[in-house]
């Protein structure tokens, strides 16, 4: 692949060369030198840095490459990844974080653990932990995969390979001490890269440089809103208004309401709220990283209608060329022949396989068709929505140097997503499984040790999750099934160990086995055995469904909680302590980082 100075492939390396570099730079400078900075960055990072860090961790492969791509082709519909991640964090922040944080552990299973004396607790929320960290982290690489064979040139396995083996150097390096702040930097490249090309499309479809303000006014040179010239194209076209959607509004409602309470339950955003020194800073991070991940999200719904508008302007009615066909020559011929060539930047994600074209009826033009097209034309053009973010700036014919900008953007957010998921993996086995569980007592070494060698095993763990990825559905998809997962398992026990003292290890046991069995059958019914929705139990899709199976798994912690005896006096003593953050605790301690540990923490 020939390389020229200022052409896209050319700014595609420097920005992924360049910002590669400095993560493993920030690594090798904030490498962890202890246990608690592995795990937890030694609780001194400060709120703005962390809320910068946590925005990075949150804003996945699923909010920058897959989102805008889902609203894109959804509309209306896809608004509820936009609505439920945005409230979720909300709902983590004032509900959970700072009272998390107050308990003073290093993970999700050490809090399960403790709350519920009990090592089979335990040991069943690591199992949780695990089974939404590598669904989670599935959705991750295959981003990687995208962003790498879209604009590097290379398979998508071997683009997987590439982005792990940077998070494997700076997440087995640095620990979280070095995940935090990488993704500091992450954070700072993802969101340039999100709004630059925003602003470029809002101007020139819009008149407007303020994406949000140009999503909701009138299309340029027109009295006519954007969205209703949009609405008009698209029905014109056979499909549903862009501003309509086919879902129904019980599954609108159990899709938001289960990644709203996914996010609470997410191991590897919690773990970030460990990282600050006491509740108040957990409280404030919570408010700096609300704010940075506004500046996407409040993005999101212009890039993904400005990519469907744009597509469709390109595309359709577009004259194939063929490969092996001269492009340039039979491009001019077709202009000179009053028609519209497949724009370039379509045969070259056509070479990805993202997208693909059949020509039914064998006249040589795309035909871009929705299901209730009125000249009974059939749809021959099927393109994959995760790659709009990416394509975007191609398509709406941006400098080389935004496209470059952009394909560095998405492989941060990716990167930065997946390297808090494997912190979340590495201390799940080395510090709940084997400190706090199977061998107590291993020494701070041997524990750094088997944290290194945890991370490693799930980089090359991730790495295969993210080739047999390629057969998933859509990045956001995959991660709603993650958010499904934890809100069914995790945030019951939680809240309930948070905000009822009655609950107890018998109810936390049932509640977590019974949201993490139901909801992981289900998916895995109707997405890999029977696809037929209208088996669906009360038309929820997969991606709501553990918004259902979470008030089932509440049902039965509770019942059984109240069946079985109640949590010995001093774990219900501190539950009540932890829900007043900085008050002075029975053992005379008032340190968040060293809240009480029940004796019975070590129970059965």
């Amino acid at each position: 692949m020939e390389i020229v100075f200022g052409d896209q492939t050319f700014w595609t390396y420097f920005f992924v060369v360049l910002t590669f570099s400095a993560y493993i730079g920030i690594a090798i400078w904030s490498r962890a030198g202890s246990t608690e900075e592995f795990y937890v960055a030694g609780h001194n990072v400060p709120p703005t840095i962390n809320g910068m860090a946590t925005a990075a961790d949150w804003m996945s492969a699923a909010s920058f490459l897959s989102m805008a791509g889902l609203i894109a082709f959804l509309g209306y519909g896809g608004s509820v990844y936009l609505m439920g991640w945005t409230g979720g964090y909300v709902l983590l922040a004032l509900l959970l974080a700072p009272f998390l944080r107050e308990f003073g552990k290093f993970t999700v299973p050490d809090f399960v653990g403790d709350r519920y004396y009990s090592k089979v607790a335990r040991v069943i929320a690591v199992i949780c932990a695990l089974f939404v960290s590598f669904t989670y982290i599935a959705g991750q690489m295959k981003g990687v995969g995208v962003a790498f064979s879209g604009f590097l040139g290379v398979p998508f396995n071997v683009g997987i390979l590439i982005g792990m083996g940077i998070v494997f150097f700076y997440a087995v390096l640095g620990g979280m001490k070095g995940i935090t702040y990488t993704q500091v930097a992450q954070y700072v490249v993802l969101i340039f890269a999100y709004t630059v090309p925003a602003i470029f499309i809002s101007l020139t479809i819009t008149g407007n440089p303020i994406p949000q303000l140009g999503f909701i006014g009138n299309a340029a040179g027109t009295d006519i809103s954007m969205l209703e010239k949009l609405n008009t194209v698209v029905t014109d076209l056979g499909f549903r208004e862009y501003t309509s959607t086919d879902k129904s509004m019980m599954d609108i409602f159990c899709i938001t309401a289960a990644l709203m309470f996914g996010t609470a339950g997410l191991p590897h955003v919690i773990i970030r709220f460990f990282t600050v020194e006491s509740a108040r800073a957990a409280r404030k991070s919570a408010g700096w990283a609300l704010l940075f991940i506004a500046a996407l999200y409040t993005v999101a719904p212009a890039v993904g209608a400005f990519a469907r508008f744009n597509f469709i302007d390109t595309v359709n009615e577009a004259t194939y060329i063929a490969d092996g066909e001269d492009y340039d020559a039979r491009a001019a011929e077709i202009i000179a022949e009053g028609g519209k060539p497949v724009p370039e930047w379509y045969k070259d994600w056509e070479a990805t396989g993202l997208l693909k074209y059949d020509d039914l009826n064998g006249d040589g033009v795309m035909q871009y068709r929705g299901p209730n097209t009125p000249d009974g034309i059939a749809n021959e053009v099927d393109p994959n929505r995760d790659i709009f973010v990416l394509a975007n700036p191609q398509i709406a014919q941006l400098p080389a140097w935004v496209i470059g900008l952009v394909v560095a953007g998405g492989l941060a957010a990716a990167l930065s997503t997946a390297a808090g998921l494997l912190m979340v993996i590495s201390s799940a086995v080395s510090h709940d499984l084997l400190k706090r569980t199977f061998t107590p007592g291993m020494s701070e070494k041997q524990e750094m040790l088997a944290a290194r060698l945890a991370a490693a095993a799930a980089v090359v763990a991730a790495g295969l999750l993210g080739i047999f990825a390629t057969s998933l559905p859509f990045v956001a998809q995959v991660v709603a099934f993650a958010f499904g997962l934890a809100a069914a398992s995790l945030f019951p026990v939680i809240f309930l160990g948070i905000f009822w003292k009655r609950m107890n290890k018998e109810g936390a046991i049932s509640a977590m086995l019974t949201g993490l069995i139901t909801t992981f059958s289900y998916i895995y019914y109707f997405k890999f055995v029977n696809e037929n929705s209208d088996l669906w139990l009360f038309g929820i899709s997969p991606e709501g469904i553990g918004f259902v199976f979470m008030w089932v798994a509440v049902v039965v912690g509770v019942v059984v909680s109240l069946m079985t005896p109640a949590p010995p006096q001093d774990v219900q003593d501190l539950v009540e302590d932890i829900r007043i953050p900085g008050t002075r605790r029975p053992h005379g301690t008032v340190d968040a980082s060293m809240a009480p540990v029940s004796p019975h923490a070590r129970d059965s």
